[in-house]
């Protein structure tokens, strides 16, 4: 591989950040590691990984910026970096979308072994990390980017800025006006701007579909080469019936009955798209209850097949997981006694069992099948109807996004 060309495209991607003055929440957590960080990346396709990278790589003199994708296939990586080092003095390489070089755990391997190097790395496709041919948690940190909180959001798109609010906070205490106030941004963030691409000129919600299409066509063939084509295809077809489809209405059977597939086959898929960050699969609170997940999509893809009116609950619940994600905290949903999936999910706030149901008026206690809790809150989508808060029982759903 030609190393000068290697640093001609390195000078081109520091030269794009360059005029790029915001940097993400997570930049100074990120830039306080020490010593020789071995530090994996990773998140959704769209979360601005790689403006991360260059911006990371623009602050380190004695390094370079490499973008797997446009290196050639077969390229030796531990090679690339010894010549680096022993011709440049290069000692970091900012490698993104590094899933694009065939085994590149045993080329990071030996650079951790042999070379004073560190590696940065980014991947869209997670499976890549926890799937590796070698113990990646004893060498390197793994840090997931997400997408914008809608606090990060309202700071990127217009300058307003929130500290954080917690989550026992926002749904016990009384929320500020300021929060409050926040409420005709949602829908734009809901729609697509969380993703900090869609601040650009000219961008919408179409290149939404762009992205599934990569991360289908392109991201999991290149975890898993074993796919075959019919795989696929499938693989497309799965993520179309989910889209198109109510999310009460999937499960492991109705996907292996819908898109043709056996129910093993279906399972594997479903762990496939939300390792590439497409799909959450959330597990159902209780005991004896059948432990079949919950499939929302990653906001906003449901948009891809749906109108926002036709997709609009959804949403809601999928910001939800989102905000959940954010908040690092754990979730389940509550089954009906029936055995509905439902718009409630359960989670334990600073050891308070708390029913949260997304939108609608209030339920009683005996819709749930075994399941105990302390608290019941509403969360009301303002965007859409007047709700007043009232503290510990009916909280705006936006506020929930201000971890």
């Amino acid at each position: 591989m030609d190393l000068t060309a290697l640093l001609e495209l390195d000078r081109l991607a520091i030269a794009s950040v360059s005029p790029l003055s915001k940097k993400r929440y997570v930049w100074e957590r990120l830039r306080a590691s020490t010593g020789r960080p071995f530090v994996a990346l990773f998140g959704p396709r769209g979360s601005g990984k790689t403006v991360l990278l260059r911006q990371l790589r623009a602050e380190n003199d004695a390094a370079i910026y490499l973008s797997a994708d446009t290196l050639d296939r077969g390229t030796d990586l531990f090679d690339i970096a010894k010549r680096l080092h022993e011709n440049y003095r290069i000692s970091a390489l900012y490698i993104d979308e590094i899933h694009f070089i065939p085994d590149y755990a045993r080329h990071v391997k030996q650079i951790f072994d042999f070379l004073p190097v560190a590696v940065w790395f980014t991947s869209s496709v997670s499976l890549s990390l926890t799937a590796a041919g070698w113990d990646l948690s004893r060498r390197v940190v793994r840090q997931r980017l997400e997408p914008f909180s809608f606090r990060e959001f309202l700071w990127f798109e217009s300058d307003r800025v929130y500290q954080p609010l917690s989550l026992a906070d926002c749904l016990r205490s009384r929320i500020g006006s300021e929060y409050l106030a926040a409420t005709p941004a949602f829908r734009r963030y809901m729609v697509g701007g969380l993703h900090p691409f869609m601040l650009g000129a000219g961008a919408d919600t179409s290149l939404f579909s762009g992205i599934l299409d990569t991360v289908v066509s392109r991201d999991i063939p290149g975890f898993d080469p074993s796919l075959s084509a019919e795989d696929i295809n499938r693989l497309h077809d799965t993520v179309r019936f989910i889209g198109s489809s109510p999310v009460d209405g999937i499960n492991y059977s109705s996907v292996s009955r819908n898109v043709g597939i056996t129910k093993y086959k279906a399972q594997r898929y479903l762990e496939y798209l939300e390792r590439s960050f497409i799909l959450t699969r959330v597990m159902p609170a209780g005991t004896n209850v059948l432990q079949e997940p919950k499939v929302l999509m990653q906001l906003p893809y449901r948009l891809v097949y749906q109108t926002l009116d036709q997709a609009i609950g959804a949403l809601r619940e999928e910001f939800f997981a989102q905000a959940m994600r954010h908040h690092e905290q754990e979730f389940r949903y509550a089954k009906s006694t029936r055995g509905q999936k439902t718009p409630d999910y359960i989670v334990d706030v600073d050891g308070e069992r708390t029913v949260l149901e997304i939108g609608g008026p209030g339920k009683g206690r005996t819709q749930f099948k075994e399941v105990e809790y302390a608290r019941k809150v509403v969360l009301h989508d303002t965007s859409a109807r007047d709700v007043a808060p009232e503290p510990g029982r009916s909280v705006p759903l936006h506020c929930v996004g201000f971890a």
